[in-house]
């Protein structure tokens, strides 16, 4: 089975790619959202890439060492071994919660047995493989510039030869060895003892994050390493939180839908941080919550669908024709013209996640007042809206229409804010609003279930099925003891289910029929079928669905119906935080299971 296999390392700040070889493939620098300056994965000629080359009788391992984001490649032949082990900086400096997250790769290269022969391939290729390159060997570095642009520069350090490094020329190991890949010049002495420190510092922080994650009897490991993966895409700098770590990553392979998901979807990132709540990792969700005030700073700010990773409004998309895109899937784009788009459920997720704050952490009496400001504008928001046509939550680029799940997430809002206001004594205004959530279930009860197709379909317009109707259940709107969520869930199985896995919908769209499967729609329907009393067949979907990912536990956004490859833009914090998700039904269900007598 030919698997998308490539491990992530990062800092909270950027994230590279490496490939089970051990090559980093993409990679941004400074920030997760700058450009490229590794892109082979989007280009295998010109696209850049940092790379260790064996000959073929070594056998190549790689795995995560536990409870961390760093990555360990091992090498091995008769004539000897030796580990990589790639990181990049992350660590506390003090008390008052500062971080150390440089824009930097550490690459330590260890020696196992013997004298093993390896060579570097070192090609930078920066501002998305559109500069031309130098690279200059200084006394303690390389750096490398841009012709076009001589401030753009990295620097590379290293024990090794620079000379032999630029040339690809062999070395044989004979003693730990490492590269450091940084975007400013160092004002410190980088040898080896800093090498290791560093590397120390970095495993000590994430075992300690891992160990305030809460333990599960069953599936504790996949859960463990999907949390660290949605930790790896939150921008500690401002608390947003990433869709993906790559653009253009083609949902099926020669199409055009191809997309950057490198920004902060309110939809993926309330996802994302209410999962993180739910097993035990407040200061994400804190930091999330910073960020939605920071993009709200007037009470006349409006909402946008997704945000750029410090809060820009403004994600205009350009395509970069120069790049012939993963195995040749054209167009590779940057930027994401969705920004704009009218997208009604997005409001329901983000309602939610600011119900579980005021729930568990609210702050100070004035962030609660501040944050009460933003409850009441999206209120207002979701009353002037919430009978209008929109997008939806794929974000299809035709004609609006009446999507019934937009308008369950708009009952959502309404049901969260009712909440809110309850929690802060504010009666009258939860009266108010709860006209409107009635309002809103009434008319999707009336309009969204289809008498004919015996299910609720995708819109009030058309009798079609889609996935995101599973959720109806996961998020209060019904009961899964009612009929016709039960049979929704029915006729969304017989419909969109094909080779074991799910389509979103299956129906036209501006780009076609989708062709591949959307993960997160898999493991919605493991839920639904679970609270349906389809338990068992629930666990089997569970325990296939998992063995399609990737050969270190992560997942992309979709995967082909035929091979199971990973498709789409990766890692994908949609699927991760759906597999937490599901896992922890079987898991909680099992943990009761001990205190009940057979």
């Amino acid at each position: 089975m030919d698997h998308f296999n490539y491990g992530v390392i990062g800092n909270c700040r950027s994230a590279a790619l490496i490939s089970d070889r051990g090559s980093i493939d993409w990679f941004c620098f400074p920030d997760f959202d700058s450009p490229s300056i590794f892109a082979q994965i989007l280009d295998k000629n010109i696209g850049g890439c940092f790379s260790f080359v064996v000959d073929d009788h070594y056998s190549v391992s790689q795995k995560y060492i536990e409870h961390t984001n760093i990555l360990s490649t091992s090498y091995s032949s008769i004539e000897g071994s030796f580990e990589v082990i790639d990181f990049m900086p992350l660590y506390r400096i003090d008390q008052q919660n500062s971080y150390f997250q440089p824009p930097e790769i550490y690459r330590l290269i260890r020696l196992k047995r013997g004298n093993p022969r390896f060579r570097i391939v070192y090609r930078p290729a920066l501002n998305y493989a559109r500069d031309e390159v130098i690279n200059r060997i200084e006394p303690k570095y390389v750096k490398t510039f841009s012709v076009q642009n001589q401030i753009d520069t990295i620097y590379l350090y290293s024990g090794l030869d620079f000379e032999k490094i630029l040339k690809g020329e062999e070395f044989v190991l004979i003693h730990d060895e490492f590269l450091l890949l940084s975007n400013n010049e160092k004002l410190i002495r980088i040898d080896q003892n800093r090498a290791e420190l560093e590397f120390q510092r970095t495993r000590v922080y994430w075992m300690n994050w891992s160990n305030r994650s809460k333990k599960y009897t069953v599936y504790n490991d996949i859960i463990e390493r999907s949390i660290l993966v949605l930790k790896l895409m939150s921008y500690q700098r401002s608390g947003a939180v990433l869709a993906a770590l790559t653009t253009s990553m083609p949902e099926s392979i020669g199409e055009s839908r191809n997309w950057d998901y490198r920004f902060c979807w309110l939809r993926d990132a309330s996802m994302s941080i209410e999962t993180l709540l739910l097993v035990g990792h407040q200061g994400t969700a804190k930091r999330f919550m910073t960020f939605i005030k920071n993009i709200l700073k007037r009470k006349s700010d409006t909402f946008q669908i997704m945000y750029g990773i410090r809060g820009e409004r403004i994600l205009t998309e350009e395509e970069l024709p120069h790049l012939s895109g993963y195995k040749n899937s054209k167009p590779v784009r940057i930027g994401n013209d969705a920004y704009h788009q009218k997208q009604n459920d997005s409001f329901g997720y983000l309602m939610d996640v600011i119900y579980q704050y005021y729930r568990y952490f609210p702050g100070t009496l004035d962030e609660i007042e501040d944050m009460f400001e933003v409850v009441k504008n999206m209120v207002k928001t979701v009353m002037d809206d919430w009978e209008k046509a929109d997008k939806s939550i794929w974000e299809i680029r035709g004609d609006e229409k009446h999507f019934v799940f937009s308008k369950i997430m708009c009952w959502v809002a309404m049901d969260r804010a009712i909440g809110i206001a309850k929690l802060l004594y504010k009666d009258d205004l939860a009266q108010q609003w709860l006209k409107t959530a009635e309002l809103i279930k009434e008319d999707v009860l009336t309009k969204g279930w289809k008498e004919e197709i015996q299910s609720f379909s995708q819109t009030y317009e058309n009798l079609e099925l889609d996935s995101s109707l599973l959720l109806m259940e996961a998020y209060g709107f019904i009961r899964p003891e009612d009929e016709r969520y039960r049979k929704t869930v029915e006729a969304v199985y017989r419909s969109l289910r094909y080779k074991g896995l799910m389509f979103r919908y299956n129906n036209t769209d501006d780009f076609g029929v989708p062709t591949s499967a959307f993960t997160i729609c898999t493991f919605w329907m493991i839920r639904a079928l679970f609270v349906i009393d389809r338990q068992e067949e629930a666990r089997v979907m569970f325990d296939q669905m998992i063995s399609y990912s990737n050969n270190l536990g992560l997942f992309s956004e979709d995967l082909d119906f035929e091979t199971k490859t990973q498709l789409g833009n990766f890692p994908q914090a949609y699927s991760h935080l759906a597999l937490i998700n599901t896992a922890r039904l079987f898991t909680d269900s099992e943990d009761l299971s001990r205190f009940i007598k057979p």
